[in-house]
């Protein structure tokens, strides 16, 4: 059976196309990342030169791709969008960069993917706006270079710490994405509700941001679910209780934990005693890949306190327990650490 948390973070992109934002204005969330890219939106805008490079750090589906547009439209110039494993040799780099009008925006999603050769390829495009491309091979080998018009690259990634030293050193402006808070995320709600022709309440609209996880796509995401509801038995209008029962249906309880995060939880504190435990022996215990567990579903749980990561494993907290208590389950106090277990 399909877990619900497989989808809800995908990409939708005709969906996400319809809802997102295109000002700044429309941006809700991210405060400080926002009036600092306005600031250097305007200040280039007045010396009439290309923006400076942009590293957008941060987890899933918190709007880099977003943001990324809105700098576009903000410093009219056209964006062209690629990402980091798509452009394997240099020659793709090149294809791309000369392309290019001044003052335009390359995207690069999942930038800490590319590959080594192509990134080092990157550092004088980015630096000096120029590309050296080799020619030939053996004794007939010779360099071209190429000029390149004044660009702005706009980097993403979930994994900031794999992106090398030499390539963040080259962005202007670094700014990490966080989590949003559940206020936040209901004004994002009302307005894709707006856009996609339902009918929904204040309460509804908080009753679904809390279960969002902190994240606009799954908060969208979430919403289209409950409007398929709400059409079917409810005459197309979402209220808390319209918006409660569609969640239930979906398994997504008033935390935001979906069936997946309940049995990270529940294998960790009863086939584990609550930890240490590695994460290869958890990922082999839960039948999910560890990179999986690593990057989908234990940011949220270890944000919100219900997981901590130690040098000798996963542990659960006493949050945890008391979660599942909640949900019925005789949960044993938390012990003292009884040795280690495979990391």
């Amino acid at each position: 059976m399909e877990r619900i948390n497989d989808t809800l973070n995908q990409r939708n992109a005709q969906f996400d196309n319809h809802l997102r934002p295109t000002s700044f204005e429309e941006f809700a969330g991210q405060r400080k990342v926002t009036e600092r890219l306005m600031l250097a939106v305007e200040a280039a805008r007045q010396r009439q030169e290309a923006l400076d490079h942009v590293l957008l750090l941060g987890p899933p589906g918190l709007g880099k791709t977003t943001l990324a547009f809105i700098l576009g439209q903000a410093m009219g110039v056209n964006v062209k969008t690629t990402s980091g494993p798509v452009i394997d040799k240099p020659g793709d780099l090149a294809g791309l960069l000369t392309s290019l009008q001044p003052g335009d925006i390359v995207f690069i999603d999942e930038i800490h993917r590319m590959q080594r050769a192509v990134e080092e390829y990157l550092y004088s495009a980015m630096e000096d706006f120029v590309i050296d491309i080799m020619i030939d091979q053996g004794p007939n080998a010779r360099s071209i270079r190429l000029e390149l018009p004044r660009f702005t690259l706009v980097g993403a990634t979930t994994r900031g710490g794999l992106i090398s030293a030499p390539m963040r050193s080259r962005f202007g402006l670094s700014n990490r994405l966080d989590y949003y808070l559940a206020e936040d995320l209901a004004g994002i709600i009302r307005r894709s509700a707006d856009k996609l022709g339902v009918s929904i309440d204040d309460e509804g609209a908080m009753e679904i941001a809390g279960r969002s996880r902190g994240t606009p796509r799954i908060a969208n995401n979430l919403l289209r679910r409950v409007r398929d509801f709400a059409q079917v038995r409810a005459d197309n209008h979402i209220s808390r209780v319209v918006a409660n029962e569609a969640l239930a249906l979906l398994e997504i309880d008033p935390y935001g934990l979906d069936e997946m995060d309940k049995r990270l939880l529940e294998t960790l504190l009863f086939k584990f005693a609550g930890g240490p435990v590695g994460i290869n022996t958890l990922s082999v215990a839960v039948g999910e890949e560890p990179d999986t567990i690593e990057e989908v579903y234990e940011p949220y749980l270890i944000q919100e306190g219900y997981i901590q990561r130690t040098p000798r494993g996963r542990v659960a907290t006493q949050l945890c327990r008391e979660r599942l208590r909640e949900e019925g389950m005789v949960i044993p106090d938390q012990q003292p650490l009884q040795g280690e277990l495979g990391i």
